[in-house]
């Protein structure tokens, strides 16, 4: 008769304690990261913080009417929820495109993308939660960028989202 009990259970069982799900109370982000004037960013799961391995998330709060410097996020894949306000996306090589998002909406950037992300509210504060594909966050600042004045604007158009 074979014995069903694992002798490393108990192992598991004491590590799972401590190190299995992890809640992150809203209250005690860390806000030791990259800060740009204008946006209040917080991490929440990083490798530091709980051991995350693949993924950072974390929050970021952009007062009326700032936006971020061009920029990409390396090789890692992000993405943003709009919790509160009003997110304007620009991207593409010389920001030739332009996106909004509003509270549930969620936004995808690919890898290398150069992308701005812009408060287009001027009287409310935007609110969203960020998730990225490696434990720590890359940000790669573009300076020697040429932005077109009036970007084309980009609707997400597939067979269930007609365009306007």
């Amino acid at each position: 008769m074979g014995n069903d009990h694992d002798p490393h259970q108990h192992d598991h069982h004491e590590r799972w304690k401590h190190d299995g799900v992890r809640v992150i109370k809203g209250n005690q982000l860390d806000d030791n990261t990259a800060q740009t004037p204008g946006m209040y960013r917080q991490a929440a799961i990083n490798h530091a913080r709980v051991g995350a391995q693949k993924i950072w998330a974390g929050t970021v709060a952009i007062a009326p009417n700032a936006k971020t410097g061009v920029h990409h996020h390396g090789e890692l894949e992000s993405v943003i929820y709009v919790v509160r306000g009003r997110a304007r996306l620009r991207w593409g090589e010389r920001l030739e495109y332009v996106a909004e998002a509003e509270p549930g909406d969620f936004i995808y950037v690919p890898p290398f993308v150069p992308h701005q992300e812009i408060n287009a509210d001027p009287d409310q504060e935007l609110e969203c939660v960020l998730v990225r594909s490696d434990n720590e966050a890359v940000v790669v600042n573009i300076t020697d960028v040429d932005p077109v004045e009036a970007p084309e604007e980009v609707y997400w158009v597939d067979p269930i989202h007609k365009a306007p």
